[in-house]
C-alpha cells in the first residue's frame, strides 16, 4: 500500500524535499499519460481490427458497385435465398402490374413512334358482343348505339412442348453396279447424336443463363417426356463448345484486341478431375473489355492449371494497348516481355483500403475524413487537374 502524507506533515516538511516530491510526481504523471495514450492507441487499433473482422465474416464478401447490369448469383435483395427464394422476395402489399410486356428502352422521340410502337407479344383478339335479339330485348327496337369497346387483357403462358422431327432420307441403289446414293438432307448438329439446335439451346440457357444444375434440368426434361441423362447433356455442351463456340471464342479474342483498354484477372478454382489429385488448385483467367465500351462487352475465360506468366503472355502476345490488372507481379513481368503492352493498376484495389478505413471511422466524422473525400469524384478530378 502506498504511503500517504497528512496535511500536517506536508506543512512541516523541508522545502527541498517538497520540490523533490513534486518533480517525482510530475515525472510519474508524464509516464502514466504516455502509457495511457499508448493503451488508447492499441485499443483503437483492436476495435478497428474487430470491426473489419466482423465485416469480413458477416458482411458482403463481394465489392458491388452501383451497376444495375451487374450479375448477382443467389443473393436476392441483399438476402441469401435458396429454397425460400419466394419468401425472401415476396411483398403481399405490392400492386398488381397493369402490363406484362417488356418496356422498350427509352430513346429520342421520333415522329410517328406512337403508331409504330406496337406490342412485341402476339395478341389474340376474342370478341364478346350481344346479339341483335339481346339488344332489342334490353333497349327496344333501334333503341341502342355502339360505344367504344371495353378492352381487358389476360396474359397466357404456354409451356414449352417437345416435338420429334423424323427425317426419312431416301436411299437409292443402282441395278447394274449396286452403288448407293442418299437424298440431300440436313446435317445433324453433332454426328451420331439426336440433339437438335433448339434442344441444345434450351440446355445452354437453363445451365448457363438460369444457373440450373444439370440434375435439375434432367428432372425438368422428364416432365416433358424426355429421358436425357446429365452426362449426355455435359457431353453435348463440351462437344458443342469445341466444334462451334471455339470458333466464336477465337473471333472474340481477335476482336478484344481492337479495344485500347482491356482488363485481366485470375481466380483459383478447385477441379476434381484433370489428371491430378482431387481438390488440386487451378486458375480461371478472365480477359474482358472495360466499361469504356458500353455498347459491346467481351468477356473471355481461360482455364489453366497454374498461375505463371506463360498464360497471360500467350494470350496477350498480339495485343497493343493498356491492360488494367491488380498488383500481381506476373502481369508486370509480361509487360517487360511484350513491347506493345502497358499494364495499369486497378483503381478498385486503391479504393479498397479507403473503404475499410471508412468502416472504422465514427459516423459523425466520416464525411470530413480524407478517406471519404479521396473517394469522391469532384475531389479526385480537382487533384488530377
Amino acid at each position: 500500500m502506498a504511503f500517504k502524507y497528512t496535511e500536517e506533515q506536508l506543512n512541516t516538511m523541508d522545502k527541498s524535499l517538497l520540490i523533490s516530491l513534486f518533480l517525482g510526481l510530475q515525472e510519474q504523471l508524464d509516464n502514466l499519460t504516455k502509457e495511457t495514450h499508448s493503451l488508447n492507441e492499441k485499443m483503437q487499433l483492436m476495435m478497428e481490427q474487430l470491426i473489419l473482422a466482423n465485416n469480413h465474416r458477416f458482411g458482403r464478401s463481394s465489392e458491388k458497385m452501383a451497376d444495375v447490369a451487374q450479375i448477382y448469383f443467389i443473393e436476392i435483395d441483399g438476402t441469401i435465398g435458396f429454397f425460400n427464394e419466394a419468401e425472401a422476395v415476396c411483398d403481399l402489399d405490392a400492386p398488381e402490374p397493369e402490363h406484362l410486356e417488356l418496356k422498350s428502352p427509352k430513346g429520342k422521340k421520333q415522329s410517328g413512334k406512337k403508331e409504330k410502337d406496337l406490342s412485341r407479344l402476339e395478341t389474340n383478339r376474342i370478341d364478346h358482343y350481344m346479339t341483335e335479339v339481346e339488344l332489342a330485348a334490353e333497349f327496344g327496337e333501334n333503341g341502342w348505339k355502339q360505344l367504344p369497346d371495353m378492352i381487358a387483357k389476360r396474359y397466357k403462358f404456354i409451356p414449352a412442348k417437345v416435338e420429334v422431327d423424323e427425317h426419312h432420307v431416301g436411299v437409292y441403289s443402282s441395278k447394274s453396279d449396286g452403288h448407293m446414293v442418299k437424298a440431300d438432307h440436313p446435317k445433324g448438329l453433332l454426328h451420331g447424336s439426336p440433339v437438335s439446335p433448339s434442344l441444345a439451346a434450351a440446355i445452354m440457357n437453363g445451365k448457363y443463363i438460369n444457373a440450373l444444375p444439370l440434375y435439375r434440368l434432367e428432372k425438368d426434361f422428364e416432365r416433358y417426356g424426355l429421358a436425357i441423362e446429365r452426362k449426355n447433356m455435359a457431353n453435348w455442351m463440351i462437344r458443342l463448345a469445341e466444334e462451334y463456340l471455339a470458333i466464336l471464342y477465337d473471333f472474340l479474342h481477335e476482336r478484344l484486341f481492337e479495344y485500347h483498354v482491356i482488363q485481366a484477372d485470375e481466380t483459383p478454382v478447385l477441379v476434381n478431375r484433370d489428371g491430378r489429385s482431387a481438390g488440386s488448385k487451378s486458375y480461371m483467367w478472365v480477359y474482358r473489355s472495360g466499361y469504356m465500351y458500353k455498347d459491346e462487352h467481351i468477356v473471355l475465360y481461360e482455364y489453366q492449371k497454374t498461375r505463371n506468366a506463360s498464360h497471360p503472355r500467350t494470350f496477350l502476345k498480339d495485343y497493343s494497348g493498356i491492360c488494367v490488372t491488380d498488383g500481381y507481379q506476373v502481369y508486370h513481368t509480361v509487360e517487360k516481355q511484350l513491347e506493345d503492352l502497358t499494364i495499369a493498376g486497378c483503381w478498385v484495389h486503391a479504393r479498397r483500403r479507403l473503404d475499410e478505413a471508412q468502416k472504422v471511422i465514427p459516423e459523425a466524422a466520416k464525411k470530413g475524413s480524407m478517406s471519404y473525400l479521396s473517394r469522391s469524384r469532384p475531389y479526385i478530378e480537382k487533384k488530377v487537374s
